[in-house]
């Protein structure tokens, strides 16, 4: 791994790890995607246009799965409605900069697909599924979303087991067969907010079926009818399974997950390069033990780890 100097400046987990592997993630500025001023609308376009009101998104009240919160804890990932720790506060700040992406703002359009976000990593046991799920877990308490956690690493799906849940049809079997919706595939937990879409049966064609044309009407469906609800994938790492670069071409962000000390550079860099489908990558830096700005979230609230 090529030495490099501590970052000078704070930041975010994805403003360090940017730093620290000289990457440059896609940044949308004012200048690059600013919305259009009303002095630079034509005359002849002057006509107001009466915005369509969407129709709100009634609640589901169909059974829902209770999640194992002792499982949970034991793990490391965020408890719901359980104290504030550092890791909740890091997933507080990796999650703005996601649904302001996907969002928008008054500044900025929102990104295309930006709803959808996937995350890799390079190569297994880098944290890419913790990543995953405990940006999930923090997104579910938002007020204004709701999230879907899909398990997409086929080969290797953990997600239930990691919720302590039991196994079910998935995307996989969504996408093989034309008469199974895959809405019918998701499970709606007792968390409120989180839903989670299994990997489904394993099967050796799965990046042939990721690529072909069905793959986009099913993952429209996630959405159509809740355009508050935000898609995370958790994928196969980059550089060990094939679906993550054809899964790269149907998101609008790519999380990166780096392992502090352990992901080179060239592994990083090749494996961004498999992930060029999609044009707004970010670098996501996992198991730092030093900051070297003292930082140490969770203290401030009385619940210092």
């Amino acid at each position: 791994m090529n030495e490099y100097n501590p970052p000078k400046k704070t930041g975010s987990l994805l403003e360090r790890a940017g730093e620290i592997y000289d990457y440059i993630p896609a940044v949308r500025t004012g200048e690059q995607r600013e919305l259009p001023s009303k002095s630079a609308q034509p005359e002849t376009l002057s006509r107001q246009v009466t915005p369509v009101r969407q129709r709100p998104v009634e609640a589901y009240e169909g059974p829902t799965v209770i999640v194992d919160r002792d499982k949970l804890r034991d793990a490391g990932f965020i408890v719901p409605d359980g104290p504030v720790t550092g890791i909740s506060e890091e997933f507080r700040i990796i999650k703005r900069q996601l649904l302001l992406a996907a969002k928008g703002s008054q500044k900025m359009a929102p990104l295309p697909r930006g709803e959808r976000i996937l995350i890799c990593s390079a190569h297994p046991n880098e944290g890419k599924t913790f990543c995953a799920l405990n940006l999930a877990l923090s997104i579910a308490a938002e007020k204004d979303n709701e999230v879907l956690l899909v398990d997409a690493d086929f080969a290797k799906p953990s997600i239930l087991s990691s919720l302590g849940l039991e196994g079910s049809k998935g995307l996989m079997d969504a996408l093989a067969d034309p008469q199974l919706p895959v809405e019918d595939c998701i499970i709606h937990t007792d968390i409120p907010g989180l839903a989670i879409l299994p990997a489904g049966d394993q099967t050796n064609a799965d990046t042939e079926y990721l690529a072909s044309s069905r793959t986009e009407q099913v993952l429209n469906r996630l959405t159509q009818n809740n355009p508050n609800r935000i898609v995370i994938f958790d994928s196969p790492p980059a550089l060990s399974a094939s679906p993550a670069s054809v899964l790269a071409m149907h998101v609008g962000q790519v999380l990166m997950v780096v392992k502090a000390d352990e992901t080179t550079e060239t592994a990083l860099r090749d494996a961004l390069s498999l992930l060029g489908g999609c044009d707004h990558i970010q670098l996501l830096l996992n198991g730092t033990k030093f900051s070297p700005t003292g930082r140490r979230f969770g203290s401030y609230y009385g619940y210092g780890e």
